[in-house]
């Protein structure tokens, strides 16, 4: 894939175009766009990024976490607190997701969307009221390892890491997420996944390979 260089401001411009073009699923009302990354290259600032720019479009956009769908602490740690494979299959409430964020957004939805689930620092349930997404809005779902859920998402964008700045960039306390990581490169392989990679080793230098379509 040729990627070319741009600035995170261009990206986020560019990005917000490309929605506009994006047509609701046939007798949908609403767009549902991914920005998929490991924390260390945080989508959510480029889902926020994205929101900005498609509300100074006119278009309604809301942004929604998945760290806000952490499962409870008794189910991500049953098998220790450091294991990867928990990570990649375990720690993220995917029926939640599916109930309360995207299923409201399909055909006939209500489109009332909850925005969060879990308080992973309590432990508890955020009890956060719906948020609702009107006719003809984006929803920008962020987090890790989103395009191996087969979410109906209609665009993807990938924040790719190279294996060594995904580790220099990575806490130490989180080094252990790696492998889980490593699964997904092998096994969804996101940079053909994705419908737009941005290349984002060099924080204050992102690329991008989304200049066609």
């Amino acid at each position: 894939m040729r990627l070319e260089p741009i600035t995170w401001e261009r990206l986020g411009q560019n990005l917000a175009e490309r929605l506009l073009r994006v047509e609701p699923p046939e007798g949908g009302a609403h767009v549902r766009a991914a920005v998929d990354g490991a924390p260390a290259a945080r989508p959510g600032e480029l889902a926020e990024r994205l929101a900005a720019e498609l509300r100074l479009r006119g278009r309604p956009a809301l942004v929604v976490g998945t760290e806000g769908f952490l499962r409870p602490a008794s189910l991500r740690f049953e098998f220790g607190h450091e294991d990867p494979e928990s990570f990649y299959d375990g720690w993220f409430d995917i029926e939640a997701l599916w109930r309360e964020v995207l299923t409201p957004l399909d055909e006939g939805g209500t489109g009332w969307v909850l925005p969060d689930l879990w308080d992973p620092a309590t432990d508890r349930a955020t009890r956060s009221p719906r948020t609702q997404l009107p006719p003809g809005g984006v929803l920008l779902l962020h987090g890790p390892l989103l395009l191996h859920h087969w979410f109906p998402f209609d665009l993807t964008v990938h924040l790719n890491l190279s294996p060594a700045a995904l580790r220099r960039r990575t806490p130490q306390d989180q080094q252990w997420t790696l492998p889980a990581f490593a699964r997904y490169e092998r096994e969804t392989d996101p940079v053909r996944a994705a419908d737009v990679v941005v290349r984002a080793d060099d924080d204050r230098h992102p690329a991008w390979g989304g200049a066609g379509e």
